[in-house]
């Protein structure tokens, strides 16, 4: 009975994972690639236009926090009065945002 407990709960754990990245993977096409492109490299034309920085470089990578990624995704993001980028509070959970985060981490090369 105990076995047959961990394998299902082993998984359910994989199922949920497998749901988290397909979800992330989801937004990302949803409400991202547009600018930031399918690969992460920003070469769209609005990527290009707004001069967004490529997910793919290894020093972008260091140099985004997770906290401020966060802030950014909520929040959008402004360059004076001119939005670059709108935000998503509304339209994601935090455990979205989470696993948003960690898929463009994915992006690194």
């Amino acid at each position: 009975m105990k076995r047959t407990l961990t394998v299902v709960l082993g998984i359910l754990a994989v199922g949920l994972l497998s749901a988290s990245a397909a979800d992330a993977k989801e937004n990302w096409e949803k409400n991202c690639q547009k600018c930031h492109g399918a690969d992460g490299k920003g070469q769209t034309v609005m990527g290009k236009k707004l001069k967004i920085k490529d997910y793919t470089d290894a020093k972008v990578q260091e140099e985004m926090k997770d906290d401020a990624m966060v802030k950014i995704i909520k929040e959008g993001k402004k360059e004076g009065d001119r939005q670059l980028m709108k935000g998503y509070a509304d339209d994601l959970k935090d455990q979205e945002i989470k696993d948003l985060i960690a898929f463009i981490r994915k992006f690194k090369k």
